[in-house]
């Protein structure tokens, strides 16, 4: 169907930007490529630019943000841009100075300001910059690969060149948003430099990562098109996970081939137009080095046995007694979180609905800027107790900008107003506005059950971390603070009130991944009430070698979140129909595919 990607076909510049939505596979895929050309006899820097890097998951080796030597990989080198850590570095050289020499209630001001989403994008760019600037690092190696974070952040983080230097340069008073970017001005020739090495064909190519899914490729499409926006048009698909033959007995096997043969069909035009490769699905979980050079041969070797590992028990309760805990405790807010691609909307819709049919009223929404449930209730007859809506960021940014002018457009001069408009041109306004619409949304839960379908993990702390600083980010630009911010962290970290469910795949990545959320979230005070282990090969009846070889691939992981990870599991197997549209989602539920 599509030509099998080969390194020596497509790797002809000396950066490769690997970009998709959240699970498609671009981390192994980075990996896989960095591996097979430093086999090849050339010098490789692979490095994640990833707010929850996995990089050193799949690599199996710990990482930092300074280069360091793969072990049994010569002529590899990784490095992991750590945004947090970048941001505390950050924090400390912009405060530092004045520790001691200012009063102690402006130096806490000033970490107020240099503590929300900004900073941690500005100083995370800050590295990337410095990494692509720095000719000693470049010239060193003749490829450097990026294996950057889901298609939403990738998207801002390489519009950050523009977005920024374009404020920086339009900044004539001092707009007080400049806390993050107050030691930055001096770099705008390095954003422009980054800006154009990103766009020039000759030295960049960029590769999208899809599974051969709907969601996924109209994803892929959508990135593919911004991307060419602002000037990088030189790139390439890879359709990760394409099963190559399938059993016709084999109801899981042949709907899975059937599914994926017919989301290729419907690609978007646009995305047909860009040269592609494929990556088979194989039965082998892709961590490790030895792991990873087998992908690009097109092995679909039998899994390793389990090590010893006695396989779990599948007693594991499924999706409707998840929604019978929640029904019964009268939860209200229910919250899916986890990695990108997990799964999260699919399981917040079935909650909904299961909830729905037990007679809830429930609103169902999503903070996630991709918005897939569109695709769960297309076409589709809903109950009426069910409400669904969409948190729209360039929409809210749009309210919540002509809110604020309109508050004090009466009271202040010509020139206060400019300041004003020039820091809500900041891109931290987007972080503001759509934080205040989290807000409201969750206050609906004093009528009804609200459930709500989260962006990918990054974005998801980025919310609820940041809600205190925030709040006060929001009495500074209005003089107020709405009643649904005040009362957010207490209604998120009542039990009684909000119930969170951690949505994994029986693999490595997503399983390491939602481990750190959880212990993100427990610092938080929030503690996830159930973890849903989903679309498990394990728990088909499959005879699909290549199915099987993974299904045995799964069950350390699950054995792993059932024992060490979570208070409650359920587990969904992978249905052999789509979910789509109410009846199905309710079928779902049940599992009566």
């Amino acid at each position: 169907m599509f030509q099998s990607f080969d390194t020596k076909k497509i790797v002809t510049t000396k950066f490769l930007f690997f970009t998709g939505k959240g699970g498609v596979g671009k981390t192994s895929t980075a990996c896989a490529t960095a591996v097979t050309l430093a086999d090849e006899g050339k010098k490789v820097l692979l490095v994640s630019t990833d707010p929850a890097s996995n990089l050193q998951d799949v690599l199996e080796v710990g990482l930092t943000n300074t280069p360091m030597a793969i072990p049994k990989v010569a002529n590899l080198y990784a490095c992991n841009l750590d945004p947090e850590v970048a941001a505390r570095a950050y924090r400390d050289k912009m405060i530092g100075p004045y520790r001691g020499k200012l009063p102690y209630a402006v130096v806490v001001n000033m970490e107020e300001q240099l503590s929300g989403a900004c900073t941690v994008e500005i100083a995370a760019f800050d590295e990337f910059t410095n990494l692509l600037s720095d000719p000693t690092v470049v010239d060193a190696y003749e490829h450097i690969i990026f294996d950057t974070a889901p298609t939403g952040h990738t998207l801002r983080l390489l519009q950050l060149p523009t977005a920024w230097s374009g404020f920086l340069e339009e900044n004539t008073h001092g707009a007080s948003c400049l806390g993050p970017l107050s030691g930055l001005s001096e770099k705008k020739q390095i954003y422009s430099i980054t800006m154009d090495t990103l766009s020039d064909s000759k030295k960049t190519t960029l590769i999208l990562v899809a599974r051969p899914d709907e969601s996924s490729l109209l994803e892929a499409n959508r990135a593919s098109k911004e991307l060419k926006e602002i000037g990088i048009s030189n790139q390439a698909l890879i359709i990760n996970g394409l099963l190559q033959s399938y059993l016709p007995e084999d109801k899981i096997s042949s709907s899975f081939y059937e599914r994926q043969r017919q989301a290729i069909h419907q690609m978007p035009i646009e995305l047909k137009q860009v040269v592609t490769y494929s990556l088979p699905f194989v039965s082998y979980s892709l961590t490790g080095i030895e792991n990873l050079r087998y992908l690009f041969k097109q092995y679909t070797m039998p899994a390793k046995p389990s090590e010893g590992k006695e396989d779990p028990p599948l007693s594991l309760p499924r999706l409707n007694k998840v929604i019978e805990d929640f029904s019964k405790n009268n939860a209200r807010v229910i919250f899916t979180m986890g990695k990108g691609g997990v799964g999260k909307t699919t399981i917040a819709s079935a909650i909904a609905v299961g909830l729905v049919e037990k007679g809830h009223k429930v609103h169902l929404t999503t903070t996630d800027p991709a918005a897939h449930l569109e695709f769960v209730f297309k076409n589709s007859e809903q109950n009426d107790n069910l409400t669904i809506s969409r948190i729209h960021p360039v929409e809210e940014v749009e309210a919540y900008k002509a809110e604020v002018l309109s508050k004090i457009s009466a009271e202040l001069d010509e020139e206060a107003i400019a300041y004003i408009q020039e820091d809500l041109n900041s891109p931290c306004t987007e972080e503001i506005a759509v934080f205040r619409a989290f807000a409201e949304v969750v206050a609906r839960s004093q009528e009804e059950i609200v459930v709500i379908d989260t962006a990918p993990t990054g974005h998801t702390l980025l919310l609820l971390d940041a809600a205190q600083s925030y709040h006060k980010e929001l009495a500074r630009s209005t003089g107020e603070i709405p009643e649904s911010v005040k009362m957010l962290l207490p209604r998120l970290r009542n039990p009684k009130e909000t119930s969170v469910v951690i949505v994994t795949l029986a693999e490595a990545t997503p399983v390491l991944e939602a481990s750190r959320l959880q212990d993100d979230l427990i610092r938080a005070d929030i503690t996830p009430n159930w973890w849903i282990i989903n679309q498990s090969l394990y728990a088909t009846e499959t005879k699909d070698p290549i199915l099987k070889g993974r299904a045995a691939a799964e069950a350390g992981w699950i054995q792993k979140v059932t024992t060490e990870l979570a208070e409650r599991t359920a587990i969904v197997p992978l249905m052999s129909e789509e979910t789509k549209g109410y009846d199905q989602v309710k079928r779902f539920i049940n599992g009566t595919f």
